[in-house]
Order: C-alpha cells, then sequence, then structure tokens
C-alpha cells in the first residue's frame, strides 16, 4: 500500500516539528491531495488512523482536501480548457498542469506541556 509508505514519512516530519516544538502531542494534521497525486484519501486516512497508535499523534485528526486539477495554457496564460487538453481562450493543445499533482503538508496543531 503506497498510502502507508506516505504516512511513514509524514511521522517522521510530525516526530521531527513536535521535537523541535517541545510538543507534547499532535492534535490536527491537515493535509491536501492533488487529484493527480496518486493518492486516494480513503486509504491515507485508514493508514493514518492504524499508524498514529502509541504516538505522539495518537489522538490526532487528520484533514484531508482533495486539490482539482487546474491547466494552464503555454500559448496565452489561460486557464480555461476545453475536455483538459483544448484551451478555450485560443484553441491551443499545449496545456500545463498547475494544480492537482501534490501531496502537502499545510497544517499541524500542537499542544506544548503547558498548554
Amino acid at each position: 500500500m503506497h498510502e502507508l509508505s506516505l504516512v511513514a514519512s509524514l511521522f517522521e516530519t510530525l516526530e521531527a516539528q513536535a521535537k523541535a516544538h517541545g510538543a507534547a502531542r499532535v492534535s490536527l494534521v491537515k493535509l491536501s491531495v492533488g487529484e493527480l497525486a496518486g493518492v486516494v484519501p480513503e486509504l491515507l486516512e485508514s493508514a493514518f488512523d492504524t499508524y498514529k497508535r502509541g504516538t505522539i499523534a495518537g489522538d490526532a485528526r487528520l484533514e484531508i482536501e482533495v486539490v482539482s486539477v487546474r491547466f494552464r495554457c503555454r500559448a496565452c496564460g489561460g486557464e480555461a480548457f476545453l475536455d483538459d487538453t483544448s484551451c478555450a481562450a485560443c484553441g491551443a493543445r499545449d496545456p500545463e498542469i498547475v494544480a492537482g499533482r501534490d501531496l502537502v503538508l499545510e497544517r499541524l496543531e500542537i499542544e506544548t506541556p503547558d498548554a
């Protein structure tokens, strides 16, 4: 499962950030997942729930925002496409994907011991 390896990598980042900020626990993890990122949000959530047990993020909530694919015309700069291949403004057939391929850690909420 690809999502499990992504979550393992995510937890390395979570633990490093928690340690750097003296956190007692992680309470929220927010990710943005592009439609073309090659990730199934439901499987990512399941892997997160399994992986978090017994960690600093054991009670953390995971929020996933799915980011739609967005194209830009290399010829005119327009972002409206017909059938995802032809620019609606100029008819060029050379789109560039400008959004929807990434998996990004958008937000991390932690609690410090004095909180």
